[in-house]
């Protein structure tokens, strides 16, 4: 299972960057409405969930069951992406999966089943290092199916 997730994030990060930089500025700052999210914003979202995901699977290697979770609209707010350029954004998003990608391929197979705890939206979710590395390309494609069709 682990192999597919690992063979999807590398095809995402050959693909999804130009299919990115097509879409045109204004389209990608558009807020379809005040409380929904810009295509920027969704990127953002998703450099965000990389952020929170590579200190999971890093800690989860050498803490003891670490709690690591965050709340994804004060991360967007904080983070200012609608305020970014559309390049800076896809650099970022392009950058930290090439890296996450490496980074997840050379982590030991006993690591893998070491626990993380992600206490999101009020819960307390024990979860190991390979689901949280599968979790998070199935989460990646879901908004990047947003954003773009491939």
């Amino acid at each position: 299972m682990l192999d597919n997730s690992i063979k999807r994030l590398e095809y995402l990060c050959k693909v999804i960057p130009q299919l990115l930089r097509n879409i045109d500025e204004g389209e990608f700052s558009k807020k379809p409405a005040p409380d929904k999210w810009s295509k920027k914003e969704i990127l953002g979202h998703l450099i965000a969930s990389a952020t929170n995901n590579h200190h999971r699977i890093v800690r989860g290697q050498f803490e003891e069951q670490p709690t690591i979770g965050y709340d994804n609209d004060v991360w967007n707010k904080g983070n200012h992406f609608q305020k970014l350029q559309k390049e800076e954004l896809i650099e970022m998003w392009t950058s930290y999966n090439k890296y996450f990608l490496a980074l997840i391929k050379h982590i030991p197979g006993k690591e893998l089943k070491r626990l993380v705890k992600t206490g999101e939206a009020g819960e307390n979710n024990i979860l190991t290092i390979a689901f949280i590395i599968e979790d998070y390309v199935a989460h990646l494609e879901h908004h990047l199916r947003q954003l773009v069709k491939y």
